[in-house]
């Protein structure tokens, strides 16, 4: 950002880091970051989330930025009210910190050119376009997987059905900080001439602003007679139209059989439930300008929860599902939440098994990230080998494991260490082996 913002056209009085990135307290680098903001007519405050709170192979135990970096935020909202966040994260966040900022631009992971990309928005260069693809809850503990996914226990049990982000938010009424599909722009859409049926909509899309930019146009099915439980509405189909201001353009959204279907599991197929639906039209999934009533002829098929205790899936309140409201929806018992020693086991899961030697692997592997995390430096390597399973080792390693390998190390996990070793030793002759005869085609060919 630093290199790009030279030739962006913006006049920088300075540049301070403000907070360190793995969330130490420095009131050293706070107190410069503030002393430069109050010589500027607009800070730039780049704010995300590091390796530590998001990366491959784990999960974020919060929905939070790090404190350090609240702190900094609100100590800059004092001495210089006009603040742009640029947020860096790969995932939605809360966003209590609102209030001490003007405007918060988000990047997402910008990756190699997304230091320019973010310059030509922030300067006008580019008018933005993008909307949000996941919903911006506004408390982790609103979220719809909250009481089930992660925590304690050897599984994880997706309670929530159909209703992730958006879904779940509408149909249970739950207020969102950002809605699916939401997206600020430096102009404005005005949406008319709404033409609908089962196979698509046609509408007219103007740009009512001063700039030129791009809309997207999102498309939602709903079913408020339901009989199958569902979400209160579904995007299914979206357009993206660039205009030149005071330009209109006629826009279409096609709609297939699949815009109307849904899982059937009594029958075992897709099937589609008749009656009147509604075509929905906005620039979000809460910013709905037009809609109108279509008729889709159905495929008859029975209820599949007919007769079974289904209340809190047809509320959406899923934060209620009961043991047997979630077996109804498997279809079967809940599977015991105990270790299995076999190909999806991780790294960092051997100590669980029989093995010594799979418990010094553990031991050596845990040793090394804890110490990586705690110099403030996490090793990413160390992280994704702690978090993979073993069946992984014969898609990661270039050939040099095999899948019969894998299967060794499990039987030596489980406590057939002779044999285990064993079958290690043989299959790994065998794979070398198998590997020079590929080789050998491959420079034959």
């Amino acid at each position: 950002m630093l290199e790009q913002l030279a030739e962006s056209g913006l006049q920088s009085v300075g540049f301070a880091p403000g907070f360190d990135r793995q969330g130490r307290l420095d009131d050293a680098r706070k107190a410069e970051a503030v002393a430069l903001a109050r010589k500027a007519d607009t800070v730039l405050l780049f704010l995300g989330l590091d390796e530590i709170k998001e990366s491959e192979g784990i999960d974020r135990s919060d929905m939070k930025l790090a404190v350090n970096q609240l702190d900094l935020l609100e100590a800059i909202g004092q001495v210089n009210p006009n603040v742009v966040v640029v947020l860096s994260a790969g995932a939605s966040l809360e966003t209590p910190w609102l209030k001490n900022c003007r405007a918060l631009v988000y990047g997402a992971l910008g990756g190699q050119a997304g230091a320019g990309a973010m310059l030509d928005v922030l300067t006008g260069k580019v008018c933005p376009s993008g909307k949000l693809a996941e919903t911006w809850a506004n408390a982790y503990h609103e979220t719809p997987a909250r009481a089930h996914f992660g925590g304690e226990g050897r599984t994880v049990e997706y309670r929530e059905s159909l209703y992730v982000g958006y879904r779940y938010h509408q149909t249970a009424g739950i207020p969102a900080a950002f809605p699916f599909g939401y997206g600020l722009s430096y102009t404005s859409f005005e949406y008319s001439d709404l033409k609908a049926g089962p196979a698509g909509v046609t509408l007219t899309v103007t740009n009512t602003g001063s700039v030129a930019g791009a809309e997207i146009v999102q498309l939602y099915v709903a079913k408020p007679d339901a009989k199958i439980f569902r979400p209160a509405q579904e995007l299914k189909g979206f357009a993206r139209v660039f205009l030149n201001p005071g330009e209109s353009r006629e826009v279409t959204i096609p709609l297939d059989d699949k815009a109307f279907r849904y899982w059937n599991v009594l029958t075992n197929h897709w099937e589609v439930e008749g009656g009147c639906y509604e075509l929905r039209v906005g620039a979000s999934c809460e910013d709905i300008r037009l809609q109108a009533e279509v008729t889709v002829e159905g495929t008859a098929a029975p209820d599949p929860y007919a007769g079974k205790e289904m209340l809190h899936y047809k509320t959406a309140e899923v934060r209620k599902i009961t043991d047997a409201e979630f077996e109804a929806l498997l279809g079967r018992p809940i599977p015991e939440s105990k270790t299995k020693i076999d190909r999806n086991m991780t790294l960092g899961e051997l100590s669980h098994g029989r093995s010594p030697l799979g418990w010094a692997a553990s031991a050596v592997l845990g040793h090394l990230l804890r110490k990586s995390m705690e110099n403030g430096k996490p090793d990413l390597n160390i992280l994704f080998q702690y978090n993979m399973p073993l069946r992984a080792l014969a898609k990661m390693t270039n050939g040099a494991v095999s899948m019969g390998m894998v299967d060794g190390i499990v039987m030596e996990a489980q406590g057939f260490w002779i044999i285990g070793l064993l079958r290690v030793a043989y299959e790994a002759i065998k794979n070398v082996i198998l590997n020079a005869q590929l080789e050998k085609r491959l420079h034959q060919g």
